[in-house]
C-alpha cells in the first residue's frame, strides 16, 4: 500500500510507474526494473512498467510515482493509497512468440494482441517484436483479421444515416491539407462526414494540428455527434474519441523504428475508419520519388490491398492515385496550412491552385457516392459548392460549433529567405526534405513555424531569387534550420533554356 504522486514526466503513451530502491515494497517483492505491475485502488487498475528511483528527493520510500500517462488513465488524486502488485503476463503472448517464429495467425489470436495491447499489458520492446515480426510477413487474410481486432478495440461510433462518407490520405507530402477543403464541401452538399484526423508524428503537421489554428479539435464522443448533427461534418483530433486505440500506440513505437508496410498501413487506416461508422471512403494515395510510396507499381499494389480489406469489412473505397513529386500548396507548418485552406475556401486569387485541384478532385469523387449525382456529376457540384462560397460558409458553421482555437498563433517571427544558387528550372523538390526541415524550424509544436514555398516544380528563377521561406519562433531552431539548409536546400535546378 503506497500513496500515489504524479511525475511530471512524459513518456508518450506508455504507463511508467516509479518506486523508491529504499520502499520495503521493492525488497520484499523483489521488484525489478521494466517489470510489469498492477496499480489499482477502489475497482480502478492499470498496469505500468516499473522504473527504479535512487534519489529520496524524488520520491519517498512510502509513495509510488506515476508518469503523466498513467496517472490520467488511472484516474485517482495525488496522495491516494494503492495497491501495487506483480502483474501476470499477458495471455496473448504466445501468440506473438508464434509470429516472431513465422506462424500464420488467427483472427482469435489478432483480437488477444490488440486487447492486450490497448489494456497497456505490453511493454513498447514486446510490442516492437510483433511489429517486426508482422512487417516480415502478413497474409491478406492476416490484414484482414488485425483490422478487425483493431477496430473492434474501443469506441464504435454509428449514425443514423445510411450513406456516411470520408477521405484519408495515406500521407508522405508536405502541404496536403486537403481535407480541410473537402470537409466543408461535402458537409455543404448535405453528406455526412465526420472526419477524425491526427496529429503529427513525424510530419510537420496533420490536419488536426492545422485545424487547430482555426478551431478547437479536442473534442469527445458526444460533443462530436451533436456538431455533426448541426453541421454534417466535423474535423477532429481522433485521439480524443478513442477509436481504435490499439492503433495510436502501435504508430508510437513503429515510426521510431521506420516501420510503415502497407499491409499495417492498411490495417491502421481501414480500422480507424471502420470505428468511425464510414462506409464510403476516398483513399488518395500520393506516388512520387520522396514521398511515402515511391513508384506507381508500388501504389497500385496498396491500392488493391485497400480494396480487397475495405470490401471484406463492407466498405465502399475508392483509391485515387495521386502526383506526390512535391509539396502540395504553398505553405509547410499548421499556420501556413491553414492559410492555404482559407484562401481556397475563401476564392482567393492567392489560393495555390494544385491544393484547389487536388481537393476538388477528392471531393467530386466523394459527392459521386449520392446516388443522385453518379455518372461524373460530383467534380461540377464541388465546383458550384466551392466557387458560391457555400463551402467557406460551411467551413464558418463546423469552425463556430467546434468553439475557438486553444491560442491565437503568430506566423515565426524569425524568417530567413533560401535564395536560388544558379538560374534555371526548378526541376525536382525534395518532399521528405522539406518536410524535415519545417520540422527542425519548430512545426507542429510551434504552430507559426515552417516554410513558405515562392517556386515550385517548372517555375523560373533567377540566381539569388528566394526558394522559399523559413519561419521560426525560437533562436535555437532557427540555427539548427538554417544550418541544415546550408547542406543543401531539397531543390534541383536545371539550366535556364
Amino acid at each position: 500500500m503506497l500513496k500515489l504522486k504524479p511525475m511530471a514526466i512524459d513518456t508518450y503513451r506508455e504507463n511508467v510507474a516509479y518506486l523508491s530502491r529504499d520502499c520495503p515494497l521493492y525488497r520484499a517483492e523483489k521488484f525489478q526494473g521494466l517489470a510489469k505491475i498492477e496499480v489499482s485502488r477502489n475497482g480502478r487498475s492499470i498496469l505500468a512498467v516499473l522504473n527504479i528511483i535512487d534519489d529520496a528527493g524524488l520520491l519517498g520510500a512510502d509513495e509510488l510515482g506515476l508518469s503523466e500517462s498513467g496517472f490520467r488513465q488511472l484516474g485517482l488524486p495525488a496522495g491516494e493509497i494503492v495497491q501495487v502488485a506483480q502483474a501476470l503476463p499477458p495471455a496473448s503472448r504466445e501468440a506473438v512468440r508464434a509470429k516472431v517464429l513465422g506462424e500464420t495467425l488467427s483472427p482469435a489470436d489478432f483480437e488477444a494482441i490488440i486487447r492486450d495491447i490497448a489494456a497497456n499489458r505490453y511493454s513498447k520492446m514486446e510490442i516492437a517484436a510483433f511489429l517486426i515480426a508482422s512487417a516480415s510477413f502478413l497474409t491478406t487474410d492476416e490484414v484482414l483479421g488485425l483490422t478487425r481486432a483493431m477496430a473492434a478495440v474501443g469506441s464504435r461510433l454509428t449514425w443514423p444515416d445510411q450513406l456516411v462518407v470520408d477521405k484519408h490520405c495515406i500521407g508522405g507530402i508536405p502541404g496536403n491539407r486537403t481535407s480541410m477543403i473537402v470537409v466543408p464541401i461535402v458537409a455543404a452538399h448535405g453528406l455526412t462526414i465526420p472526419k477524425t484526423s491526427s496529429r503529427s508524428i513525424t510530419s510537420p503537421a496533420g490536419t488536426a494540428d492545422t485545424m487547430e489554428v482555426l478551431a478547437r479539435v479536442e473534442i469527445d464522443i458526444d460533443e462530436m455527434r451533436d456538431i455533426v448533427r448541426a453541421t454534417h461534418g466535423c474535423i477532429v483530433w481522433g485521439g480524443h474519441v478513442n477509436l481504435a486505440p490499439a492503433d495510436d500506440i502501435l504508430i508510437s513505437v513503429e515510426r521510431p523504428l521506420g516501420i510503415d508496410t502497407r499491409e499495417q498501413l492498411v490495417a491502421s487506416i481501414l480500422s480507424k475508419k471502420l470505428s468511425a461508422g464510414s462506409s464510403h471512403l476516398v483513399i488518395d494515395i500520393p506516388a512520387g520519388p520522396t514521398a511515402k510510396v515511391r513508384t506507381h507499381a508500388d501504389a497500385i499494389r496498396l491500392r488493391k490491398l485497400f480494396e480487397f480489406v475495405g470490401d471484406q469489412l463492407g466498405l465502399v473505397v475508392r483509391v485515387e492515385i495521386t502526383d506526390g513529386s512535391q509539396p502540395v500548396g504553398n505553405g509547410i507548418g499548421p499556420m501556413l496550412e491553414a492559410r492555404d485552406v482559407m484562401r481556397v475556401l475563401e476564392n482567393d486569387p492567392l489560393a495555390p491552385r494544385d491544393l484547389r485541384a487536388r481537393a476538388l478532385l477528392l471531393a467530386g469523387h466523394i459527392l459521386d457516392f449520392d446516388p443522385g449525382l453518379r455518372g461524373g456529376k460530383g467534380h461540377a457540384r464541388a465546383l458550384e459548392l466551392l466557387e458560391s462560397g457555400a463551402a467557406a460558409r460551411q467551413m464558418e458553421l463546423i469552425m463556430t460549433a467546434q468553439g475557438s482555437p486553444p491560442a491565437r498563433p503568430d506566423l515565426g517571427p524569425l524568417r530567413h529567405d533560401v535564395p536560388a544558387e544558379a538560374d534555371g528550372i526548378v526541376a525536382s523538390i525534395d518532399c521528405y526534405r522539406l518536410a524535415r526541415l519545417a520540422r527542425i524550424a519548430g512545426a507542429p509544436t510551434d504552430k507559426g513555424a515552417g516554410i513558405d514555398l515562392f517556386r515550385k516544380v517548372g517555375d523560373p528563377v533567377q540566381k539569388g531569387e528566394p526558394l522559399y521561406r523559413i519561419h521560426a519562433a525560437h533562436p535555437t531552431d532557427f540555427r539548427f534550420a538554417t544550418s541544415m539548409v546550408a547542406a543543401g536546400s531539397g531543390y534541383q535546378l536545371n539550366p535556364a533554356r
